[in-house]
């Protein structure tokens, strides 16, 4: 039995006694919570397995598996983090102290009174959402540190790399004023990031900004072909750029579309160097562009494919990548792309080599007043 009436928590009741299941689910669906019932312990281990509650009242005496059968059960699933309560009918010491034990967080003794039985499923419930609360906080402001340590990298590696070419006094004159323009775009990029981060912050939302702007193909590529055409050259890399041949505009903001296509052209830099890399543009799913970045590195491998995505992960295993990644471009990238209505995704290329593509809407024609 289910009874929603709320959103103040959710609460798993477990009693083999169907009277007593219908009269603490009316008494807590009438304080506003959403209330599961189930009369055995096989039944509270499904439900619990369905959807964990932020609450469990539990009988400790039922036939077959009783409470502490239950509570062991949970356990087995992997780190108890719901609070389960007693009940009982028992007042013996020694098994209390075995429930506290257990893991049980507090007990209510039948027959209970309904201002007793409320009193404690409010604290402990709200104990539990406040602990919820604080942790996804704690998880948002840690992907923000992720985001904008691992976003900041590339402007800052650029940085770095046109500025030791001039204190080497090796690069020749001519190219002098342009390593000075990549320091200062850069440079300003890196600003940029860091002043987009602390507004969407304000919001809650680390990568708010990924809606709401027109970013142009071509506009992109030949920005990340400017961009890093050194780089690429002194990893001894081979550039074709195609353009689509049509305007081809999407719906995302053009700075998060760099930052996320810059993650991919870096990546090649790092695991394809000596190879040629394709920068390109085409329609996708009705709708639909894509931009794709394509080299002739070493792919990665098919075992391997499905981890592709996942923060923190690294598919190489050889000791001549190590440092080179943090395993986090491709996880941020992703989210980000999903976030604005599109797909990303890898594909290996025939005779070697990895192809990622992003594919975003089409951006809606502009209204002439």
């Amino acid at each position: 039995m289910v009874v929603a009436a709320g959103n103040s928590g959710r609460i798993l009741v477990v009693d083999d006694q169907n009277v007593n299941l219908r009269v603490v689910g009316t008494l807590l669906a009438r304080q506003g919570y959403e209330v599961v019932s189930a009369s055995s312990g096989e039944e509270a281990l499904q439900r619990y397995v369905e959807s964990p509650p932020d609450l469990i009242l539990l009988d400790m005496m039922m036939p077959g598996m009783d409470g502490f059968d239950v509570i062991a059960a949970l356990h087995e699933l992997g780190p108890l983090q719901v609070p389960v309560v007693f009940v009982t009918a028992a007042h013996d010491r020694d098994l209390l102290l075995r429930a506290f034990d257990a893991g049980v967080v507090d007990y209510v003794t039948k027959p209970f009174l309904p201002e007793e039985l409320l009193a404690r499923v409010n604290a402990h419930v709200g104990l539990k959402l406040t602990r919820d609360r604080l942790e996804r906080v704690a998880h948002e402001r840690e992907e923000l540190v992720n985001l904008v340590a691992h976003d900041l990298k590339n402007p800052l590696s650029s940085v770095v790399f046109a500025a030791e070419l001039l204190r080497s006094g090796l690069c020749k004159a001519e190219r002098v004023p342009r390593y000075l323009e990549m320091i200062h775009e850069s440079a300003d990029d890196a600003l940029g990031y860091i002043h987009h981060y602390l507004e969407s912050q304000s919001e809650k939302l680390a990568d708010e900004d990924t809606g709401g702007g027109r970013a142009d193909l071509a506009e992109i590529l030949g920005w990340l072909h400017k961009r890093y055409e050194m780089q690429l050259e002194a990893r001894g890399m081979r550039v074709e750029l195609r353009l689509p041949e049509t305007p081809a505009q999407v719906s995302i903001h053009p700075r998060v579309l760099r930052q996320v296509a810059e993650n991919l052209v870096t990546n090649a830099m790092k695991y394809a160097p000596d190879s040629e890399l394709l920068l390109t543009a085409r329609a996708g799913a009705p709708g639909y562009w894509q931009l794709v970045v394509a080299d002739r590195g070493p792919g990665i491998p098919p075992d391997r494919e499905k981890e592709l995505f996942k923060p923190f992960v690294r598919l190489h295993d050889e000791p001549r990548y190590d440092g080179l990644s943090s395993g986090l471009g491709l996880s941020l990238a992703k989210r980000i792309v999903a976030r604005a209505g599109g797909q990303l995704w890898y594909e290996a290329r025939r005779n070697g080599g990895a192809r990622f593509i992003i594919e975003l809407p089409e951006a809606p024609t502009p209204v002439v007043a």
